[in-house]
């Protein structure tokens, strides 16, 4: 099994985390099978919403959600932590501006599986930095 990607292989993963917050920001949740596998599992558990299993769940999810969505999504410093033949895992930071013009700062951990059509995520948890370095966790 080859564990290397090509530079066209990090580019699209890169691209895929990237559109992740194009799509919800704009609301173009009919487009999330751009950037998600069909099998999807979103857990978002850690900042009290739960998990969601399956494209469907996560676009009800945010409709459900309405205003309360944030109202800008950034991705940095993404960072890819393995590579097993078409299977990858990535870090990446993201950057919020809450409904409340409040601003949130969270880890995404990512799988992305390689398919027809380009490389989509299977699995996100998203981990809320709710402290600084050396500060008690709450």
């Amino acid at each position: 099994m080859v564990n290397e990607l090509t530079a066209d292989d990090r580019w699209a993963i890169a691209e895929t985390l990237s559109w992740h917050g194009h799509l919800f920001d704009r609301g173009e949740l009919d487009r999330l099978g751009e950037i998600f596998t069909p099998d999807v599992v979103y857990d978002l558990s850690g900042a009290g919403v739960g998990v969601f299993e399956g494209i469907d769940a996560i676009r009800d999810g945010a409709r459900r959600l309405g205003p309360g969505n944030p109202i800008a999504h950034h991705v940095t410093n993404i960072v890819i932590t393995s590579v097993d033949g078409d299977l990858v895992t990535t870090q990446s930071k993201g950057f919020m501006i809450m409904a409340d013009g409040s601003p949130a700062s969270v880890t995404h951990q990512d799988t992305l599986r390689r398919q027809p059509g380009g490389w989509r995520i299977s699995r996100r948890v998203i981990v809320p930095q709710r402290a600084p370095l050396g500060a008690p966790s709450a």
